[in-house]
């Protein structure tokens, strides 16, 4: 059984940066993708990045490439995401997840199977 548990979150000024961690157990070959989303107070679900954990390859959202970046440590069973130049806007709950069918390129959150508890990122103005 897959279980996912985030942390790294906290509070930061505008402008700082955070690497978000997520400890991965019970990761099978029929893992084949592991993501990052986010969701701020009142807002809907919003995907990151998402990475293959067989290939390294990533996928950025749209809106996220830039100060955003996704990577893993398969040794460790740990995924990443370092934030860059945060702003007010990126105050939100932060969730990694795992899919168990092939293809990572879409990053949605509907796609995925299996989510951790999230992890709070504010940054204040």
């Amino acid at each position: 059984q897959v279980q996912l548990v985030e942390s790294g979150g906290g509070s930061v000024e505008a402008g700082g940066s955070l690497r978000l961690s997520c400890a991965a157990s019970g990761l099978t070959y029929h893992t084949y993708c592991l993501g990052w989303f986010r969701q701020a107070p009142g807002k809907g679900r919003e995907g990151i990045a998402t990475i293959s954990r067989a290939s390294d390859r990533t996928y950025y959202a749209d809106s996220m490439t830039g100060r955003f970046t996704i990577s893993q440590d398969n040794a460790a069973n740990t995924l990443y995401l370092q934030m860059n130049s945060l702003e007010p806007e990126d105050t939100a709950m932060y969730y990694c997840a795992a899919r168990s069918r092939p293809g990572c390129t879409v990053v949605d959150g509907g796609l995925y199977d299996i989510w951790g508890q999230g992890t709070q990122v504010t940054v204040s103005s």
